[in-house]
């Protein structure tokens, strides 16, 4: 069974599409037959992806640091429930139980497990798909941002194909399956 590790925000953010577009992403991995993966928490877009996939059949995997179990309200209904002593635990359960990364909407936390999972690839320790699921252009910045890394000369042009946009569910749906086929 494939599994999918979305990264996304603990918080629902100001924009309605975020939420929606987290229920359909955890709908289309439970259609696809995909287990997700994800940081545990039953808040914000975590909370969304999660109960849309388990609603739809989907098995789940959560991990989450202990110290994050009552702010993020740890969802134990799980088909597996990992605690991790930290953070960078976590990272490292969810991306070695996942054969591609999603990174939904979210804040400093995404970020940072987006660029932990990029660094990775950039240095040669993985070859996973990487997506940003750009609702809304939510993305769009942080794109313009590398672009301006890579001209600036911090970084190669290939880190550019290391990742990819997809503006909606549908195209990250066929995206995955286009590499995970």
């Amino acid at each position: 069974m494939r599994s999918i590790c979305v990264f996304c925000g603990a918080r629902p953010g100001r924009n309605p599409a975020h939420a929606a577009a987290a229920g359909a992403t955890g709908r289309m991995i439970a259609e696809a037959g995909w287990r997700l993966v994800y940081g545990a928490g039953d808040v914000g877009l975590m909370g969304e992806v999660a109960r849309a996939a388990q609603g739809a059949g989907a098995r789940t995997l959560g991990v989450i640091p202990t110290h994050l179990l009552s702010r993020e309200m740890g969802k134990r209904d799980l088909t597996s429930f990992v605690i991790t002593e930290d953070m960078h635990e976590r990272k490292k359960v969810m991306f070695m139980n996942s054969d591609a990364i999603v990174v939904l909407p979210g804040g400093a936390g995404s970020l940072d497990e987006f660029f932990e999972v990029l660094t990775w690839a950039q240095i040669g320790l993985h070859g996973k798909p990487i997506f940003l699921l750009n609702v809304a252009g939510y993305w769009t910045p942080l794109a313009a941002l590398i672009d301006h890394v890579v001209t600036e000369g911090f970084a190669d042009p290939s880190i550019l194909t290391l990742f990819r946009l997809v503006d909606d569910v549908g195209d990250l749906s066929a995206a995955l399956h286009d590499a995970l086929d």
